[in-house]
């Protein structure tokens, strides 16, 4: 939320805030009765009123109060500043979807304004900071991928990409650590077939997460199970390559070896042409 905080500083100091907080003053905003007209107050008093009631935590009011100026004054400088932050207070507010929709609304007005980075950002947030447990649906980590994703192509070497980028990589880890929950699932299950869908997923799909070793092993496990020793040791392998110091290497090695078994490439199946690879560098 640094990104955002500071994103926020940034937007009120190019607007001159003192200057705007005095003619609040002076036109009693401040007070709590009788309500203010906004209609009767100018684009950059209300935005001032919004940077104030976001300073008293009342991150609701801003949004509503920013919005007001889009309202009142659409075609003016203020009107742009003021979308973008009103997608700032909607998600302080945890209204996600509200911020979600005047992020998206700056990007299709102002494609290639400054703070055109900062909403894709806010955008991207809006579906990230949703994220729960992996026992959860995980439409919304797939959709904060997306987002994360024209981030960190779109806007290389910004602070933007750069918050983004360990986002993805905890996304995309999420997604890998549902897949092995289900797979575990089936394991314990004693549903081998449908538990190796979901450990070659990983193994292929996701191999650069920290997920990996364990999908190796229970590939190890589940392999064994259904007397198909071939890839049981071909997963052994990949595992002696790549994550020898492990827990999960060290199970596989006792379970392998005490069925008389070793772990090396065996036979023409998917994880020997991983294996492969491993050797060639290609997969790491």
């Amino acid at each position: 939320m640094s990104g955002i905080s500071s994103q926020s500083g940034r937007v009120a100091r190019r607007l001159g805030p003192v200057l705007a907080l005095y003619l609040l003053a002076s036109c009693g905003v401040f007070a709590t009765e009788p309500p203010v007209d906004l209609e009767t107050l100018s684009a950059q008093q209300i935005f001032a009123m919004g940077e104030m009631e976001l300073e008293q935590g009342k991150a609701d009011e801003a949004a509503i109060t920013f919005g007001e100026i889009e309202r009142l004054y659409p075609y003016s400088g203020f009107a742009q500043r003021a979308l973008i932050m009103q997608a700032f207070s909607y998600h302080k507010n945890e209204d996600y979807p509200n911020s979600r929709a005047s992020a998206q609304r700056y990007i299709d007005f102002y494609p290639v304004e400054e703070d055109a980075a900062y909403a894709h950002y806010l955008l991207a947030l809006s579906y990230y900071d949703q994220i729960d447990d992996i026992g959860r649906d995980q439409g919304l980590t797939f959709q904060a991928l997306q987002a994360l994703r024209i981030v960190i192509e779109k806007y290389p070497g910004t602070e933007y990409a750069s918050a983004a980028i360990p986002k993805f990589d905890l996304a995309f880890s999420h997604l890998a650590a549902k897949e092995m929950e289900i797979g575990r699932y089936y394991l314990k299950r004693n549903n081998y077939a449908a538990a190796v869908n979901r450990f070659r997923i990983v193994v292929e799909d996701f191999q650069t997460t920290p997920h990996t070793a364990e999908a190796l092993h229970r590939l190890v496990e589940s392999y064994l199970s259904l007397g198909l020793t071939a890839e049981a040791q071909t997963a052994g392998a990949i595992l002696g390559h790549n994550y020898q110091s492990t827990e999960w290497y060290q199970d596989s090695y006792a379970l392998l070896t005490g069925q008389g078994l070793e772990m090396r490439s065996e036979g023409d199946n998917w994880l020997s042409s991983i294996y492969r690879q491993v050797l060639l560098g290609e997969w790491l």
